[in-house]
């Protein structure tokens, strides 16, 4: 009886978290869409926003039209990307870590975004992007990125499988071997181009920003990364098994190895898509599912809602920083996120606080 009545207050101390990051992430938006060079009241921006989606009067309220564009066309798509790239990016860390069993894994180390950034730097360098015509136009990059993830991931899980059964060690050992290949591809594309716009616009992206965020361009990257929010909230407890090992997987009547392909997969979508969007952001898909884990442990039904609502205030506040770092500059937001995330795992590493914990 005290146990039930123990994991009742655990269950409600779970959903007070949830509860509270959402509205965090809401009071986040709010602020991060008035700071910047041209700083806007927080009272200002929420009429703003209001006003654009229920359509409510701004009567009383005397909000320059310069001000009002500033917040729809400028920064509010901004800060959406931000969210959703966040969510994104910490969702498909937690699942990669639960496919290989590595707490020190995310689809960077596995060489899934290696593999986007080089469809990318081919759609962007090559001008594969201009096959492309009509409503498929701007699609070009992301479908590039989606390939090469796709195609990365395919080769990471066949050499796993190599001289027996795919396991953990092995899938992180082959996406090593896959990141430095798609590295050095990449590198050597920039190596023979001669169009320096192209070098300086690939130079940009691949340090992360979401300068590029425009209502037009939200619509995929949200559709995808809302569909396997869903889907693995849904695998939360095939997840919860895989941290156990294959053998005790094989007793429960589960097959690891095939849940692990439909992983890669989506993983590989999600990164292909996020990475066309704003470039390479490190450390997020690292650090935010550690963070997490002291708060909720490792039952990926609680870790999961967590993990994405912390990652999506995590990356809005990096990019703010982004923003005023520097007076008259803006630095890759993949830089403040590295900045922050390295000293991060540099503690985990030393003092081995890396494990999964308990559930």
């Amino acid at each position: 009886m005290k146990n039930k009545n123990f994991s009742n207050i655990l269950s409600k101390y779970n959903y007070l978290i949830v509860i509270a990051l959402m509205l965090l992430l809401l009071v986040s938006i709010v602020l991060a869409v008035s700071i910047g060079s041209v700083k806007l009241p927080a009272t200002d921006v929420y009429s703003i926003i209001l006003n654009k989606l229920f359509g409510t009067s701004l009567k009383g309220k005397s909000i320059p039209q310069a001000s009002i564009d500033i917040v729809w066309q400028i920064r509010l798509p901004r800060v959406f990307l931000g969210v959703i790239t966040g969510l994104g990016l910490s969702l498909g860390g937690t699942v990669m870590q639960a496919t290989v069993q590595n707490p020190l894994a995310d689809p960077y180390l596995l060489g899934i975004s290696s593999g986007a950034t080089l469809g990318a730097t081919f759609s962007i360098l090559i001008g594969a992007s201009t096959l492309f015509t009509g409503v498929l136009q701007n699609t070009g990059v992301t479908f590039w990125a989606f390939i090469g993830a796709l195609l990365a991931s395919i080769v990471v899980f066949k050499l796993s499988n190599l001289g027996g059964r795919a396991t953990s060690v092995k899938l992180v050992l082959s996406g090593m071997v896959v990141n430095l290949i798609c590295s050095a591809l990449s590198s050597f594309m920039i190596y023979l181009t001669n169009d320096n716009s192209a070098l300086h616009s690939l130079s940009y992206w691949s340090m992360g920003s979401l300068t590029g965020a425009k209502w037009t361009n939200l619509l995929i990257p949200t559709i995808v990364v809302v569909f396997f929010i869903i889907i693995f909230i849904i695998q939360s407890r095939v997840m919860d098994v895989m941290l156990l090992g294959d053998e005790t997987a094989i007793t429960l009547g589960i097959d690891l190895n095939k849940y692990r392909k439909f992983y890669l997969i989506s993983v590989s979508i999600l990164s292909g898509v996020l990475v066309s969007c704003c470039g390479m952001i490190g450390f997020v898909g690292l650090v935010i599912p550690h963070i997490t884990r002291s708060l909720v442990g490792s039952d990926h039904k609680k870790l999961l809602p967590t993990t994405v609502l912390l990652g999506a205030i995590f990356l809005v506040w990096a990019d703010v920083l982004s923003r005023i770092i520097l007076k008259n500059m803006e630095m890759p937001i993949g830089i403040i996120t590295s900045l922050l995330g390295a000293p991060f795992f540099i503690y985990i590493m030393i003092t081995r606080a890396y494990g999964f914990g308990e559930r």
